[in-house]
Parts: C-alpha cells; sequence; structure tokens
C-alpha cells in the first residue's frame, strides 16, 4: 500500500521551524544535560508529527488547512528568519484568527508533549527528565509469569465471529465492568465487548506516551470539536478505571435529592442507595490508608487553612498490602505495583471467574433490534495488524457502557434512543494554576491526588467546584503551560521540581452535545457559554491564584495564552494579577482546558424528550437496551464520578437482574 506523503519540501521545512521555535534553543553557560540548547529537531520531532499526519489519522480537510498554513508561514520568511524574529512571525499568525490560532495550538501541544514524553529508543529516558527534576519508571514491570493474565479472551478465528449470551455489555470500565460483573455471578450468560486492549502489570512501563496510545481513548488526545477542551479517557479492559487517579468521592447528598426529585431516579436519596455505595465500595476497598501527602498537598493544605477552607483527606480503591507510595503517581500510566483495584482486577475479574467471554479490541457499531426490543450488536475486532473480523451478538439484554463519549454515537448510529441522545452532556471543566515555591514539591511522589477542599462545592444553587491537586506528567505539563517564547517556556518547565500545580473542577450547569459525522465517529460539543458556569469557573481561577499566594509561591502562572505569570518581587499586587486572570480570554486555545469527566449524554429521567433512559437505566424507546455507564447520569455529580458511576451501574444490574425491564 502506497503511503501518503502529507508534506511538501516547503511545508516540512516550515515545519521543522516552528517545531524549533515551539521547542528552542537557548543559551545558557551552565547546561550540563544539554537541555537549554536542545532543539524539538534534535528529538526527530517534526519527523514523527509528519509521520503521524501521513497516517491517514488526521482527516483531509484538516491536514489541507495544517498545509495552508505551513505554506504561509514558509511566505513570511519563518525557514530563514533567526529565532527572535520566527517568534514574532508564530505570535503574530496566533492572534490572525482562530483558524490559525488552532492549528498553531495543536502544534504547539503536540510539540512540547513529544519533547518532553518522548522516550530515547535506546535508554527508555526523555533526555529532559534530568534537567526537570522528573524520575521517570521507577520500577521494572513484572514478569508474565508473576501478573498473569487471568480473563481469558475470545478472538475471532476468521472474518466472522457469532456468539449467544443472556446479556451483552458494550464497555467495560467502572460502569460495564460492575454490570458484567454482577449478572455474571446472578448466573447470566453474559458477552463483554471492550474497544481498547487487555493490559496489566506486566505491560505497564510507566510511560507517558506509551500509555496515552496503549491505554487512552483516541491517543489521549481528542477533544471537543472546537479544541476548547481536552478530552481524556480510558479504552482498555477496565476502562477508566486503569487509568484513572482513584478518588473514591460519594455522591452529593443534594445531587442525590435532585437526581431523585427531578428525574425519578428512585430511592436514590436514601438507604437503599446507601446500601449500594457501600457494596461498591467494600468491593473495591476503599480505604484512607494510601493516601500519603506529598508536599504539593500538603502546600495547598497550608494555602486552604490560611484563607478558611476545609481540607479532607481522599479515600481510594487501592490494596494496602500491594501500594507503594513511590510508584503511586505513575497510575495514571496504568498501576505497575498492582495495588490499584480497578474494574478489571475486580468486578471484571469476578465475571470472568463466573463464566463471562470477552472479545477486546472490538468496536460495536450498532445495537440490533428486532420487534422494537433489543436482539443484540454488530461490532468489529482489529487485530494487531489491522486485520478485521465482524462480531455479532445475539442477545434479548444489551447494555451500553462506552463512556459518555461514545455510548450515544452507538445509540446514533442504531437509530434508537429518542430525540435526547447526546443531549446534556457534562464535563467538569477543569484546569490548574501552577505556583513556583522555594521549597521542593515533589509533585510526582505519592497519589497523584490525596486531598481536596470541597469549601467552595455549592456556591450557586448546589454548583461550585473541588479544589484539588495534580500529579507532575512532563508531557501533558509541557503541552498545557502556554507558550510566551522559547526560553520562557523552558525556564517554566526548568522548575518543575518547586512547582506545585492546583487544580479546580467546576460542576457544570450548563451542557453540550454528542453528535455523529458521515462515518458515524462522534462529534463533541461544547460551548461552555452558560453563565453560571463562567461565574463559577472565573472565581475558581481567582481563589487558585489567592491559595498560591497565600502558600507562599514567588511565581504563579495561569494557563492563559497571552497572560504573563505573577511575580511576588515583581511589582504587581496581587489583586492586579486578579484582575488580569478576571479578564484573560477562555476561548478554544487562548486557554488550556480540561476533561476527565464526562457523563449525562444518554440520561435517565422521567420525559422521553429530555431523557434517553427511565430512571432504572432502560431506554423508553427500546425495551431490553439498557444504559450502564455515566451517560446515564441526570445531571453533573460535581465529584469525581467513578464511585457514583459504580453505584449506578450495580442499581441498573440489580434492576435487570430482577426483571424490572419493560
Amino acid at each position: 500500500m502506497a503511503v501518503t506523503v502529507a508534506l511538501s519540501e516547503v511545508q516540512r521545512a516550515a515545519l521543522a521551524a516552528l517545531c524549533d521555535t515551539f521547542a528552542a534553543p537557548v543559551e545558557r553557560e551552565d547546561d550540563p544535560t544539554g537541555f537549554w540548547a536542545r532543539t524539538a529537531s534534535d528529538l526527530q520531532i517534526p519527523a514523527i508529527i509528519e509521520d503521524r499526519l501521513s497516517g491517514g489519522l488526521v482527516p483531509e480537510e484538516q491536514l489541507e488547512g495544517l498545509r495552508q498554513l505551513l505554506d504561509a508561514l514558509a511566505a513570511q520568511g519563518l525557514v530563514e528568519a533567526p529565532l527572535p524574529v520566527r517568534e514574532a512571525i508564530v505570535k503574530g499568525f496566533m492572534d490572525s484568527g482562530p483558524d490559525a490560532l488552532a492549528g498553531l495550538g495543536a502544534l504547539k501541544g503536540l510539540t512540547h508533549l513529544l519533547f518532553y514524553a518522548l522516550p530515547d529508543p535506546t535508554t527508555g529516558r526523555n533526555p529532559n527528565w534530568e534537567a526537570i527534576g522528573y524520575p521517570g519508571p521507577r520500577a521494572m514491570p513484572p514478569s508474565s509469569e508473576d501478573a498473569p493474565k487471568t480473563i481469558t479472551v475470545t478472538r475471532p478465528e476468521g472474518a466472522d465471529l457469532a456468539l449467544t449470551a443472556d446479556v451483552v455489555v458494550i464497555g467495560s470500565g467502572s460502569g460495564g465492568g460492575v454490570v458484567a460483573g454482577h449478572l455474571a455471578m446472578q448466573g447470566k450468560d453474559v458477552v463483554v465487548l471492550e474497544a481498547g486492549g487487555y493490559y496489566n502489570e506486566a505491560d505497564f512501563n510507566q510511560l507517558e506516551l506509551w500509555a496515552y496510545e496503549n491505554l487512552y481513548r483516541a491517543g489521549g488526545m481528542s477533544g471537543t470539536a472546537d479544541g476548547r477542551i481536552a478530552l481524556m479517557t480510558g479504552a482498555n479492559l477496565g476502562g477508566g478505571s486503569t487509568i484513572n487517579w482513584t478518588n473514591c468521592l460519594r455522591t452529593y447528598p443534594w445531587v442525590r435529592e435532585e437526581w431523585e426529585a427531578e428525574h425519578g431516579l428512585e430511592g436514590l436519596s436514601g438507604p437503599d442507595y446507601d446500601r449500594i455505595l457501600d457494596t461498591v465500595s467494600a468491593r473495591i476497598n476503599v480505604t484512607d490508608r494510601c493516601s500519603d501527602w506529598n508536599p504539593v498537598t500538603e502546600t495547598l493544605k497550608g494555602a486552604c487553612e490560611a484563607r478558611g477552607h476545609g481540607f479532607q483527606r481522599i479515600t481510594r480503591n487501592a490494596d494496602e498490602e500491594q501500594y507503594d507510595a513511590d510508584l503511586a503517581g505513575l497510575m495514571g500510566f496504568g498501576d505497575v505495583s498492582g495495588a490499584k483495584n480497578s474494574t478489571q482486577k475486580t468486578w471484571l475479574q469476578d465475571a470472568a471467574d463466573a463464566g463471562a467471554r470477552f472479545v477486546v479490541n472490538c468496536r460495536v457499531d450498532r445495537v440490533l433490534v428486532e420487534d422494537g426490543r433489543a436482539a443484540g450488536v454488530e461490532g468489529t475486532y482489529v487485530d494487531a495488524e489491522g486485520r478485521t473480523a465482524r462480531v455479532t451478538v445475539s442477545a434479548p439484554t444489551v447494555v451500553v457502557a462506552a463512556g459518555a463519549l461514545d455510548t450515544p454515537a452507538v445509540l446514533l448510529r442504531s437509530g434508537i434512543g429518542g430525540p435526547a441522545v447526546g443531549d446534556y452532556l457534562r464535563l467538569h471543566p477543569a484546569t490548574a494554576v501552577a505556583g513556583v515555591y522555594d521549597a521542593p514539591q515533589k509533585a510526582w511522589w505519592g497519589p497523584p491526588q490525596s486531598g481536596l477542599s470541597m469549601a467552595m462545592a455549592d456556591l450557586e444553587d448546589g454548583y461550585g467546584y473541588l479544589i484539588e491537586t495534580s500529579h507532575a506528567s512532563p508531557g501533558v505539563s509541557g503541552a498545557a503551560f502556554p507558550w510566551h517564547g522559547g526560553e520562557a517556556h523552558k525556564e517554566i518547565m526548568a522548575a518543575s521540581p518547586v512547582t506545585a500545580a492546583f487544580v479546580l473542577l467546576i460542576r457544570d450547569h450548563g451542557h453540550g452535545r454528542v453528535t455523529i459525522d458521515t462515518d458515524g465517529a462522534p462529534v463533541h460539543l461544547y460551548d461552555f457559554d452558560d453563565a453560571l458556569d463562567r461565574r463559577v469557573f472565573a472565581h475558581g481561577l481567582e481563589e487558585l491564584v489567592r491559595l498560591h499566594e497565600a502558600g507562599g509561591a514567588q511565581r504563579i502562572a495561569t494557563f492563559h495564552r497571552q497572560l504573563e505569570p505573577w511575580d511576588r518581587d515583581g511589582g504587581e499586587s496581587i489583586d492586579d494579577f486578579v484582575a488580569r486572570v478576571r479578564e484573560a480570554s477562555l476561548e478554544p486555545y487562548d486557554h488550556a482546558t480540561f476533561s476527565l469527566h464526562h457523563m449525562g449524554s444518554a440520561r435517565m429521567g422521567k420525559d422521553p424528550a429530555t431523557s434517553v433512559a427511565n430512571g432504572w437505566g432502560e431506554l423508553h424507546d427500546t425495551p431490553g437496551v439498557w444504559i450502564g455507564d455515566a451517560s446515564g447520569f441526570p445531571t453533573a455529580s460535581g465529584t469525581n464520578p467513578m464511585l457514583t458511576t459504580m453505584a449506578l451501574a450495580l442499581r441498573t444490574a440489580e434492576a435487570i437482574a430482577e426483571g424490572k425491564g419493560a
């Protein structure tokens, strides 16, 4: 098969000059590791980016826009110009319009992701890690004998695989895993279909890029259609529970009351839901004894106390006997210690032990419907060499648990679910503010998040935000920090050992929508224009700044593209800096905003016009099809959603087992 060449020679030269502008050489007399002098081209990053562009992963329309952008940069003399002129050219293009900003913003993010996360093929380490204080992998993965894969997967032997079951579950994350485990233990013949692969401790090498490419949906690099919000979620056997940070927060009482009273989720505010929460907490061993506080967390705790805010230890799903604080910070790349009680190690293992069958690397194309009822699913299996096979599972009960980004796409491709399919998408928009301190922060050590403040959880009518900390992932940090010039970006990364990032995560009142394109692939729309959400987000940004100031930060940096950091000795008052933060743009690529919690796009409720499923999770318009993941949330949970997802999934599984369906 012929390989499509993405770029011309002129475009290729412009791309190299652009990457070497983002990751630029800086003259420093003291440069023992070569960090300051190193460029993107020294790490072959322009060639890697072109290779990815040539691989067919970028739609031709976007690729053509990128070609035009590179041609325009070349015409302005980018290739031959000295570095200060190149920086001026790039900044001018960024300010010229949204299309140029989108293209350059995406290339800036990818360049810095690779510059700080790409491992050297001979050493397995990134050459910049020493200079930024990042230790990298800290343990060899166990052997396959020491960490065997204990779940047997079914693979097609030819062009087709046909199975029959009582229940087919689409997805194996915090929702689908619980449903599969409970129903299999109830004697149901269960088949689980997972779009990702099967990996365990023997595979987890603690490398950021490897994890994104193998454990995350879309390589960890997807986003809303306008680039406003980066979307990150799991795609593997175990889903998000394999790569999340194990925060086990219970559903707020006011959210439980709202979901029962306004949306018809019977019993959610009472003792029966408490029982379900207790059951899932016990199965994954929720504990507060695996939540060591690193200096970042201690810094946030002290700042919260100075500001009069409460602070608490986060409980997490962990095996105390295997827990290792030095390895816990890397659990977002798969937990090599084996301490994380993910769905793979708990509910999915229960399902496997009870006889459930599993097909991985299988994308479900549509739900089969006969006489208005569920009849099974059709999907496509893709092996490591790219060979495909058709997968058909005949089953009277279908549980769609592909995650809030993909569950509505399955329903839309199937023509079921009613008018609300894809609507009411919530994303918990999140961002961070970084503070540079005098003392080491060790942001890479200990659990990624082990303490938080809920002081701002209810600012207006049950809506507000959480204040948490963040692990130091060099690739994501490099991609997220704004680029004010090559030297300035390297300086903020070089300060990583003494940098603490505080995170805000809002309970969004407004919502977006999931649609599908002409190929049936999901498209995620989220305008982030709700007035309440904007007020809460602005309040959170200001509070994070003031927390850093109260904590003693010498420098404070937001993720705004055009907002220079604040320096304690720089002569600007903190109030004046806060005023600049309030005025700074939150538009796409002007500010780095993230979402790791996705919910509500196939929500449960009483009204078929505004919800997809009834209060137990069964579709209003298609009996036998159930929602089994966070897409069923009526509104945003406001807390890290894993425990709520598991609890609602168990509630739905019990309803299926008890015959509550139509």
